[in-house]
Formats: structure tokens, sequence, C-alpha cells
């Protein structure tokens, strides 16, 4: 009893330290009520003690724990963060680490005389709550010290706590916290003291009685409505006074509390055409060919174009689609990614179109004579290289594995010259046309099977 005293004064002396401090968040004081377990095991020392950590969770052979309400800690927000908590415990100490069986060499538990245990300590916490932005989750660290008795032997401590709080709602929570204690004096041994306990927070304040804490009421010295943080609404339109434009006349919520007389989704004081229904985004002033340029602005209101030509539209005088300011070429027929301009190079899907043609190319066996059938697809491929008189191209011979690799070679280039040949007789420049043979090096199937073989007799086109 004599120590339980010296507890609960000590808790006084600290509790009116803390009371030094200016109350600037809602509930700023918490109250704890829990359990403590006290291990002297896990803090890097010899048996009974062992190596930092060693079967930290071991409850049943190292954790002593009094089967009651063991904790009692206040606590108090300072600012930013960090909370001063004083806490008082007592425990039962009847486990004392491990000991080692000389004979056999097995470790069993270091049993002890019920010794009682009491300590209290003051702990600087900082809350990562912010950090997370967690409305429930509270995790922290904290530093501090303290005193501890074991039976009639005590000496000061310096403590270091983790720990989480877990709040499910504005008052109510559950705190878990393991803190390690390092002794001044050899005689108490180092040890960890893990807690769980209720968390109560207390003491909002609420200056103007509507029911929100001064901290989360904008307007705290004036009642108001949750729906605002505290702040009121006079004229009762949804809006709060501060934010509505017209504050003592009803309004909607779209025009800041403010009329809209034409009914066109523009308020009075933005409407160029207040009584006339218009566009929000010609200041509601009415569009009739829905161009973007206010009828009053427009040269052709009933045609539309654009507000660069003062509403009316841009030519188009060869027809490609691409208006004669931004063409290029505006008198003869292109393309829009060449500017209005023809196109020099075909697409890729013009490549691919072509190489389809080009793949159903058919030669005579072993030879470089075309069959009769094929001169439709060549006619095909010379019409597409007339579309691009500026593009060149290769020809690609291509062969499957069958006979020698140098007979597969000449063939393949005697096929690809064929088809140049045919096209510069059709009228294909010269200049923009090369022929190159692979042979069997670049199969595109499995030459062991007829069908793969047949793919890979083949003539490509390439874009150079």
């Amino acid at each position: 009893m004599k120590n339980l005293s010296r507890l609960f004064l000590a808790m006084l002396l600290l509790l009116s330290f803390s009371n030094a401090y200016a109350q600037d968040e809602d509930n700023p004081w918490a109250v704890r009520i829990g359990v403590n377990a006290v291990d002297l095991y896990p803090v890097g020392e010899d048996l009974p003690q062992g190596d930092w950590f060693d079967e930290f969770f071991n409850v049943n052979d190292h954790w002593n724990i009094l089967p009651s309400v063991s904790s009692v800690s206040v606590s108090r927000y300072i600012n930013e963060g960090f909370t001063f908590k004083a806490a008082g415990t007592i425990n039962r100490i009847d486990k004392f680490g491990d000991v080692v069986n000389p004979v056999t060499g097995e470790e069993s538990i270091n049993v002890v005389d019920d010794l009682s245990y009491y300590a209290l300590d003051g702990t600087i916490s900082y809350s990562f709550q912010n950090l997370i932005k967690s409305n429930s989750i509270d995790p922290y660290l904290g530093v501090g010290g303290g005193y501890t008795w074991v039976d009639d032997i005590g000496a000061g401590t310096l403590n270091g706590t983790i720990g989480l709080n877990y709040w499910f709602s504005d008052n109510f929570g559950v705190t878990a916290q393991s803190a390690y204690k390092h002794a001044f004096e050899d005689y108490l041994p180092k040890h960890w003291q893990h807690t769980v306990a209720l968390a109560i927070k207390f003491g909002g304040k609420d200056t103007d009685g509507d029911g929100i804490y001064d901290k989360n009421d904008a307007c705290p010295d004036v009642a108001g409505l949750e729906a605002f943080q505290g702040c009121p609404d006079t004229d009762s339109d949804g809006i709060e006074d501060s934010k509505d434009d017209c504050p003592n006349e009803a309004g909607l919520a779209e025009f800041n509390g403010c009329p809209d007389t034409d009914g066109d989704g523009v308020k009075d004081g933005d409407d160029n055409c207040p009584t006339v229904p218009g566009l929000a985004s010609l200041a509601g002033c009415p569009d009739a060919d829905g161009d973007g340029v206010a009828d009053g602005d427009d040269n052709c209101p009933n045609e539309a174009g654009p507000a660069a030509n003062n509403g009316c539209p841009w030519p188009d005088t060869d027809g490609d689609g691409v208006l004669d300011k931004d063409d290029q070429c505006p008198n003869e027929k292109g393309t829009v990614a060449n500017n209005g301009c023809p196109e020099i190079n075909p697409t890729a899907e013009v490549m691919a179109t072509l190489n389809s043609y080009a793949r159903t190319i058919l030669f005579d066996t072993g030879r470089a004579s075309f069959k009769k059938e094929t001169d439709k697809v060549l006619q095909a491929m010379v019409a597409i290289f007339k579309e691009y008189p500026k593009a060149s191209f290769d020809i690609e011979g291509h062969t499957d594995s069958v006979g020698s690799a140098k007979s597969n070679q000449l063939l393949s280039e005697r096929r690809a010259n064929a088809v140049r040949d045919y096209l510069i007789a059709n009228g294909i420049n010269a200049d923009r046309l090369t022929a190159t043979g692979y042979g069997e090096d670049k199969p595109i199937d499995d030459n062991k099977t007829r069908s793969g073989r047949a793919n890979n007799r083949r003539v490509e086109v390439k874009l150079k």
C-alpha cells in the first residue's frame, strides 16, 4: 500500500504539469483503462533473460499478466500531433525469463515468488494519424521516463513506446501499446511492458452551442448548421451566407443563391442577354446556327462557321476535307494527315493490302515466270504504286527450304526481279524500285509442312 500511495501521488503531480498546456483541439483529454503484461525476457541479456525480441510473443512462458484492470492513464493533447500521457500500472511477477537444466540442457520457465510490480510513467508521443489521413487508425511513437518498483526495490527507467489507437468514434476507441523500459540501476532488470486499454476522449468545446466543436466549426461564435460546418444560412436557400452572392434573397444553389430571369442557366449578373434564353458558353446569349458564335456577333447567323471567320464557314477549294486556311496544297487534293497535300508514302493499311496481293503472286514451279492468273494481282499492285508516285519500294523474294540453299537464293532473286520488271514495264519508274532475294533465310512458317512451305514461297513489298 505504501508503494501504491506513492504511485497515485506521483500521477497527480504529472497531471498537474500537463494541465499547463492550453486546450487547442477537440477532445484533448483521454482516459485509458486496461490490462498490462510485463515481459523480462527478450531484452538482449544472458539467461534468465534472452536476446533482443527472442520469443517476443511467447505469452504463456514469459508474459506476466494480472487478470484484472491493471493500467490507468490520462493523456493531454499538446500540439501538432504531440501528446503527453501519465500512466500508472500494477502487476505481479511470477515469470522471469528461462533457466537451463544443468543435466539435460533443456530450457524451462524461470518461476519466481509473486513479486509486486508498480510503475508510473510519463510519455511524450507523436501521432502519425494525419500523415496516413485516417479517421480511425492512429499509430504513434513515444519516448519518456518513469519509475518502477518490484516489491520494495525501485529505479528510474528510460522508456520507448510504439502503439496504435483505433477510434470507433470521436470519443471511444482501443489502444494497444508496447514499451521498452531501460532501468538506470542494475538491480532493476530491463523489461517490456505491453498494454491493451479502452480509450475515452473528452473535453471538446462548443462556444455557440450549435452541436459542432469549435475546432470543426468554421463560425464558432455564430450558431449554424452542421451541413455548413457550423455557419449560418440566413435565407435558407441551401447556401451558407459566406458563399451566397444574394444572402438575403433565396435562390438556387447553381446560381449561388441568385435569380435567373430567363431560365437559361446563367444568373442575371453574368447574363449578357438576361431577357432572352441563351447558352452559358456565350454568357447567356443565343446561337441560332450552333457554331459557337453569338448571334449578335455572327456575320452568318444561320450558317455555321468558326469565330475566327466571324461565324462564316471557311472554303475548301480542292474538296479534300482540309480547309484552305490549313491546306498547304489548296488546289491539289490531299489528306488531312499530310496537311492537305498528297501522301508521299502509303499508310500501314495500304502496305498491308499491297502485301496481301504480293503473297498471292504465283510462279511456275522452280522458275521466275508468272502463271497466267497472276496478271490481275500484278495489275492491282501497279494501281497502288501509281497512287504514290514519290514513294520507293524494295521487292523481296523468298523461297521454302526444298532444294539447295544456293539454288533457292538464285530463284528468289530472279522472282523478285521478275516482279520489278513487270512493274517497270507497266509504268512504274525504275528508280523507285529495288529487288532483293533472301532465298530460304527468312521463313514465316514451318518448312516441314506443305502449308508452311507454301507460305514461305512468297513476295513481299517494303518501303525504302
